[in-house]
């Protein structure tokens, strides 16, 4: 720059900067050519190649600063020793250098010099311009001092005070606004500690937003940050009170905290908060339940039982606490499931409220939507339903399977499947859930508990028969088993079409609807559960008493010294049998009176049964009330009540119906279908090895486990004396008690069938059609043992053997074994009412054994007559009249018509007078008939008449085998 201002200054030409005086600027000195050097360049000629070589040898060095010092660079090049040729070398070309670079320079300085002048014409007139702006301005500041002094400075100071004056009065209301904004953290406590939720949010909304009009004084900044911390307590607290409605739902607190929650704009927020302490709530609930059972049972004060998990603390609960715990924990979960209830339906009835208005300090109040808010809600409730009862049953399952309830007292497991049904009733109401889990613990509970003490009610069933001494158990005249206790479950629903779960729901709580509308001021469903229990107890000792009726216990305490003869028995028996029908209203004297003369008369108020049966009766309440509860082992429950029933009908059959001399008569004692029942009750039930004896194989012994052995008679039964007439009043008792047992099977069949799966029903079906009413037919044995015993019939025989019946004349008086026979009858007549002093004698047992005592009679005459050797004409009509005197007698002494095996005697009777021809076709028609009978029909009638070929004939037609018996 300084080498082409040189130059310039050699061409005459000056610089804006030389121009301008107000601007100056240092020049270097720049060497200037000297003329020779000049004249030198323009007289050598000029090759732009070698100049253009010359400036390309120039050491780098040379042109990057223009402060670069070129003496010194040169004279540091200089060698230690010098010669001077060499340096006049080095000199002249430098000079040459410096020569051509000269030229260079000057060259381009001539090629720009009219770009030059043009740009210093520009800056020439620039010059002017400002020079014209300078005068400009002096002028102005001139003009604006003539304005300052000449305007009233008193004026416009006036104008500013008064705007400093509006400044203030807006400062002070700011700084009282702020002064009270620092005091709101007190009313903030108070609020809170008054639980104004809604109130204290309001205001901290309010405090925020006008913070945040202030937001421009520096001590603004500070309060706001405190303001956002306050409100963040607000929320832990306002969290706290929603989580206190879990356990406990106040409407008004419950209003407060949504109403808080929608002034945060966080609605959502809330249910979801809600749900998970919900869940919190159940969890602490249980565990605190038990923990305190846990501890209370440990006697210590041992903190160990706090770290266990729920599940470790549930083995730890003890027998005597279970119940106590268990019902404590339900009322706990009660609570938590109302208030979850009682949450929806505030929902429910706020639903259609208008929401309140949002503060517009709060983003999410802004965008919140109202409908879209409630939906939300509402679904989120309607979800949260079964979630909470799920936990609900996981927490009761987990304590369910706690403990081992095998060796519970039956009264206490029926007590927790009481509290646990109605547990599974309060979720179907809950949320319509069957409770499927709580289903299932329940049922490994019961089919293991009801295992065992199905074992056990069986020992001590036989255990009850072995001493039994079948003794009239005398119950009131009104008894029914619905008056037990144990069938008190029933009373509620008569219906079989009424669904079991639904049985045992209390009157009082069917018409006050649900449970939660029922419980939603006060109560617990598990509290009365407990009460109930205590007023069945007081139930079972009114309904049981053993008392008669007060018209009856009279009338037979009265008549206790009375004597009977057997003349009068007789003579008022044929009275009664020729009076009229008494009547529904009876006066005491008729009770006498009939107490007196008929040992059989039906009383329809006297129930015979003994206490076994009375035993058997409330284990099969127990039972039911075990399958009414928990219907998924309705068919185990029915099975083992089958077994009751089979157990107590097999006992009955062995003590007073097996004896196998009378069981060969061949008068079908024994029907077909008794007969296979009592085989397979044998079979399936009796275990009939020693106990000494071992099993060889496991499943042997499983199988012999679910077997009980065969019982045996009381020695104190007497079942030998004919004075009793062979234990008839035990055999009464006996016997009737199991058709009562039967009848009350009867009508517990709507019940059990209700109860029993579709799949099981075939069961219950063949058990009543092959088992139950199979009953009364053990009458027939059991009761032809005594017909059997009571009349001498081989006497009979042997009169009938002493009497000559080939006579020659008519006889017009009958034998005299005719009288003994009806003599027999007549003392079996006395027995009997002997007899009815001590039981009453049903008129369907008192027909049985007439009709077995009168068949007996009636086959010993047809023996009788079988034995004789030689008969008359005369002798067959001694027979006629011998069994027609039987008939006219006995026909006053029994009311049982037609006279069993009347025509059995008459037709043999009649057979005397056939022919050869008639006898054949009648032998074959009568089948009947011993073969000895037959025999000597045919040799007593047709001996004389008929040849030997004859009488062969017809002895191989009696001969034939397979001779069916009637």
């Amino acid at each position: 720059m300084q080498k082409i201002k040189s130059l310039m200054s050699r061409q005459g030409l000056k610089s804006p900067q030389e121009s301008v005086p107000e601007i100056k600027s240092p020049v270097e000195n720049f060497r200037i050519p000297s003329k020779e050097e000049l004249r030198e360049l323009r007289e050598n000629p000029t090759d732009p190649q070698a100049e253009q070589e010359i400036i390309n040898s120039i050491e780098e060095i040379y042109f990057s600063n223009d402060s670069f010092d070129v003496v010194e660079h040169e004279l540091k090049k200089l060698p230690s020793v010098l010669n001077l040729h060499d340096l006049e070398e080095y000199r002249d070309k430098l000079k040459q250098q410096q020569a051509v670079v000269s030229k260079k320079v000057a060259d381009l300085i001539l090629e720009k010099q009219a770009a030059y002048v043009k740009e210093l014409e520009r800056v020439t007139s620039l010059q002017t311009n400002l020079q014209l702006a300078a005068v400009i301005c002096t002028n102005a500041r001139r003009q604006l001092n003539i304005a300052k002094e000449g305007f009233t400075q008193a004026s416009l100071g006036l104008l500013a005070n008064q705007r400093k004056r509006q400044l203030l009065i807006g400062l002070l209301k700011s700084l009282r606004t702020i002064k009270t904004l620092q005091r709101t953290d007190v009313r903030l406590s108070e609020m809170l500690e008054e639980e104004d939720y809604p109130g204290a949010i309001q205001l901290c909304l309010e405090c925020q937003k006008a913070a945040s009009t202030f937001k421009h004084y520096s001590c603004i900044s500070e309060l706001n940050s405190k303001l956002q911390d306050t409100l963040e307590q607000i929320e832990e607290q306002l969290d706290v009170a929603l989580s206190k409605t879990c356990k406990h739902f106040e409407v008004g607190h419950y209003t407060k905290v949504q109403l808080a929650y929608r002034l945060l704009g966080k609605t959502q927020t809330a249910m979801d908060q809600l749900h998970m302490h919900f869940t919190q709530a159940i969890h602490n609930t249980v565990f605190q339940v038990v923990l305190g059972y846990v501890e209370l049972c440990a006697g210590n004060s041992d903190t160990k039982f706090q770290k266990l998990q729920y599940r470790d603390l549930c083995t730890h609960i003890t027998p005597d606490s279970y119940i106590p715990c268990l019902s404590d924990l339900c009322k706990a979960l009660w609570e938590v499931m109302l208030s979850y209830y009682r949450t929806m339906s505030w929902h429910e009835e706020h639903d259609n409220e208008e929401s309140t208005p949002a503060s517009d300090g709060h983003s999410d109040l802004k965008t919140d939507d109202p409908n879209f808010n409630r939906s939300y809600v509402k679904k989120k409730l309607e979800h949260g339903l079964s979630r909470i009862w799920q936990d609900v049953q996981l927490k009761a399952k987990t304590y369910l399977l706690g403990t081992d309830l095998s060796n519970f007292k039956y009264d206490d497991f029926i007590f927790v499947l009481d509290i646990i049904s109605r547990l599974m009733q309060v979720g179907e109401e809950f949320c319509g859930s069957k409770s499927e889990v709580l289903q299932e613990s329940i049922r490994k509970q019961s089919v293991n508990y009801f295992k065992s003490y199905h074992r056990i009610r069986l020992e001590e069933l036989r255990m009850f028969l072995e001493n039994e001494t079948w003794e009239l158990c005398p119950v009131k005249s009104n008894f029914s088993i619905l008056q037990l206790h144990e069938f008190k479950f029933m009373q509620q629903s008569r219906s079989p079409s009424v669904s079991p779960s639904k049985q045992y729901t209390s009157s009082s709580a069917a018409a006050a609807g649900s449970l939660f509308d029922q419980y939603q001021n006060g109560g617990n469903p598990f509290e009365q559960q407990t009460d109930n229990k205590d007023d069945e107890t007081e139930d079972v000792l009114a309904a049981n008493g053993y008392e008669s009726d007060d018209l009856e216990k009279s009338v037979y305490q009265d008549d206790d010294s009375d004597s009977d003869v057997p003349e009068e028995l007789k003579r008022d028996y044929v009275d009664e049998q020729t009076g009229d029908v008494p009547l529904k209203s009876v006066s005491k004297e008729t009770l006498k009176t009939r107490k007196k003369s008929d040992y059989y008369l039906n009383k329809g108020n006297t129930l015979i049964l003994t206490n076994t049966t009375l035993n058997v009766i409330r284990l099969v309440g127990k039972y039911m009330q075990m399958m009414n509860i928990l219907k998924p082992i309705a068919f185990d429950v029915i099975h083992c009540m089958s077994q009751l029933f089979d157990y107590y009908l097999y006992a009955v059959y062995t003590f007073f119906g097996r004896e196998d001399m009378y069981e060969s008569t061949g008068l079908g004692l024994i029907s077909s279908r008794l007969r296979t029942t009592l085989s397979r009750i044998q079979e399936n039930l009796i275990d009939l090895e020693a106990p000494s004896e071992t099993s060889g194989s496991l499943t042997t012994t499983e199988e012999r486990k679910e077997k009980v052995p065969s019982p045996h008679l009381s020695h104190l039964v007497v079942l030998n004396s004919a004075g009793t007439l062979y234990g008839l009043a035990e055999r009464v008792v006996a016997t009737e008690s199991l058709v009562f047992l039967a009848d009350q099977f009867e009508c517990l069949q709507p019940h059990l069938d209700a109860m029993m799966p579709s799949a099981k029903k075939p069961f219950l079906q063949q058990f009543y059609s092959q088992t139950v009413s199979t009953a009364s037919e053990l009458r027939k044995p059991i009761y032809w043992i005594v017909a059997a015993k009571a009349i001498d019939y081989e006497q009979m025989l042997h009169l009938m053997a002493s009497v000559k019946w080939d006579i020659k004349e008519i006889m017009s008086q009958h034998n005299v074994y005719i009288d003994t026979l009806l003599k027999e009858f007549e003392h079996f007549h006395k027995k009997l009412s002997e007899v009815s002093k001590r039981v009453r004698i049903p008129f369907q047992v008192s027909n049985v054994l007439w009709e077995h005592c009168i068949r007996l009679a009636n086959r010993t005459i047809v023996e009788g007559y079988a034995n004789v050797k030689k008969c008359s004409n005369e002798g067959r009509a001694l027979m006629q009249l011998d069994f027609q005197q039987f008939l006219m007698k006995l026909e006053k002494l029994t009311d049982i018509r037609p006279i069993p095996d009347k025509e059995f005697v008459e037709t043999y009777i009649k057979a005397y007078y056939l022919t050869e021809n008639d006898m054949e076709r009648w032998i074959k028609e009568h089948r009947e008939y011993s073969s000895k009978q037959l025999t000597n029909l045919v040799n007593a009638c047709l001996g004389s008449h008929i040849n030997k070929k004859a009488r062969q004939k017809l002895i191989a037609a009696i001969d034939e085998p397979e001779r069916p018996k009637r």
